[in-house]
């Protein structure tokens, strides 16, 4: 892996791991104004406390080394969950930019998976893009 791509990587990785753990706290504990926002799109608060979890061990399992399968299963768990925010905002009439914060971190979970380094691979040698 060439010196630039392992820094966009790691820069990308970051700004996941910070989005994503800031995110997982707030619905963890139910602040930051998710409640409205959970709410408005007609989900039960409770969801708030399991996304939010699961956001703080999608994030450890993304930065701690080895556990590539686990790696797997935290990107995919971001995409689903950042993929149906942005959904559910479109679902219910609401702008884009209400969506946009759900966006930018799907395309960061995406990039940061595309960019991983081989030994947070599965397969060594194996890119399905």
């Amino acid at each position: 892996m060439n010196k630039s791509k392992t820094i966009i990587y790691w820069i990308t990785t970051i700004f996941l791991s910070v989005g994503m753990l800031a995110g997982g706290v707030q619905q963890m504990l139910q602040i930051g104004g998710y409640n409205e926002i959970v709410s408005k799109l007609g989900y039960p608060l409770y969801m708030l406390s399991i996304l939010g979890t699961w956001k703080i061990l999608g994030v450890i399992t993304i930065l701690l080394p080895r556990l590539t399968l686990l790696k797997e299963w935290a990107y995919a768990g971001f995409c689903f969950a950042m993929s149906g925010a942005a959904i559910s905002h479109f679902a219910a009439g609401q702008a884009l930019t209400d969506a946009l914060p759900s966006l930018i971190l799907l395309f960061t979970t995406i990039l940061s998976w595309y960019l991983r380094p081989e030994a947070r691979k599965i397969y060594t040698g194996y890119n399905p893009i």
